[in-house]
């Protein structure tokens, strides 16, 4: 998934998260900070979103059904692997990846998963701290080499 794919995807759906959140183009438009006849052009499908609007709206409403179908329960992960793409992350804590994510390999420790819904790959360390995410099977494949040959 690119930005490019993540700004269309969220544009064209950005009606259905506002119904969905219940609220009026007015209201929506101030709280993720546009006017409204900004709003309204992407509503319409003229124009796209910014990444800086979209990231606000997954932020926002990332607890939305749309946004979840989009991304899975993590979409400021997937937003932030697209923006930091191959490098290693502070850790963040996770659930261990139950629900979404499809486990590939696990070794010393480190366990190796893809999104089944965005995707891409992450390295979470024996606590379910996420400590590497990117959308390039090969980088995640060797960072994930380096970090179990290091321990």
């Amino acid at each position: 998934m690119t930005r490019e794919e993540i700004i269309m995807q969220v544009s064209e759906k950005l009606r259905l998260i506002r119904t969905e959140a219940g609220y009026t183009q007015d209201k929506m438009a101030d709280i993720i900070g546009l006017s409204k006849k900004t709003l309204v052009q992407i509503e319409k499908g003229r124009v796209l979103a910014n990444w800086s609007t979209v990231v606000s709206i997954c932020a926002l409403f990332r607890e939305t059904e749309t946004v979840q179908f989009l991304f899975g329960n993590e979409p400021l992960e997937v937003l932030e692997t697209v923006a930091l793409n191959g490098i290693d992350l502070r850790k963040t804590k996770t659930l261990g990846g139950r629900v979404w994510w499809k486990v590939l390999t696990q070794k010393n420790g480190f366990i190796l998963q893809q999104n089944i819904l965005s995707k891409h790959f992450r390295i979470l360390d024996e606590r379910n701290y996420r400590i590497f995410s990117s959308f390039d099977e090969k980088l995640s494949k060797q960072r994930y080499k380096e970090l179990t040959k290091s321990e």
